[in-house]
């Protein structure tokens, strides 16, 4: 078998001086410890353009075999926000009362968090996050995507550091099933909606829970010579 020669372009790499570098880092560090989950959005307009360059951000995301195996469904339509926040609300409402065993009740405590969504509604945009498990060529033939969930939560999380360096406020909500989504917003079925990120203004008074994050070494382990 004849081994294909990739088609290659120059790679276009700016390298920084050791200091510039260390500046850069410690910079883009200290912006993302500022990022905080907010619960509480202004329904206040967020310019288009914004969200548009955040979202071209995520698609350079890497990929399995660069399939760029997801979707984001933008939605700013009122009436779609109401529908996809009523679908979550009948979805929490039963893990909090049912599902959710009361280990995961306990650690979810201190974080106030319940069955209600009004930031489905108040925020000005959702952006569903769905990856797909196939893609269909020009000719409409079916392609097995690869790496599937590990490369639309890269994207994701690309997403969210563009969106928080934009200066904006997200939340990432996970109800649990999620199959409401791709009914409400037509995806098809080989497509699994992961999250909906949402993302906005924060309100005047938000508030936010009082949380420490772990420090370096407690969530890395050094492997030196």
């Amino acid at each position: 078998m004849t081994k294909q020669t990739p088609n290659t372009i120059e790679l276009a790499f700016e390298e920084l001086s050791a200091e510039e570098m260390k500046v850069r880092a410690l910079d883009f560090n200290a912006l993302m410890q500022r990022r905080r989950t907010v619960r509480d959005f202004s329904s206040r307009e967020v310019p288009r353009v914004v969200i548009d360059a955040c979202l071209t951000a995520a698609g350079s995301a890497p990929s399995g075999a660069n399939r760029q195996p997801w979707h984001f469904a933008l939605i700013s339509n009122p009436a779609i926000k109401r529908e996809i926040r009523s679908a979550a609300e009948t979805e929490e409402e039963e893990f909090y009362s049912k599902r959710a065993p009361q280990d995961w009740l306990d650690a979810l405590a201190p974080l106030g968090t319940d069955s209600a969504k009004p930031f489905l509604e108040h925020a000005p945009f959702l952006i569903v996050v769905f990856a797909q498990k196939f893609a269909v060529d020009a000719q409409g033939n079916k392609q097995k995507n690869y790496y599937v969930t590990e490369s639309a939560s890269i994207a994701t999380g690309l997403l969210i550091a563009a969106l928080h360096n934009a200066g904006l406020a997200t939340l990432t909500h996970t109800p649990s099933p999620m199959k409401f989504l791709n009914t409400i917003l037509e995806r098809p079925r080989t497509e699994k909606p992961l999250m909906v990120v949402v993302t906005g203004y924060p309100e005047v008074a938000a508030r936010v829970p009082d949380i420490q994050r772990k420090i370096l070494n407690e969530f890395v382990s050094i492997h030196e010579e």
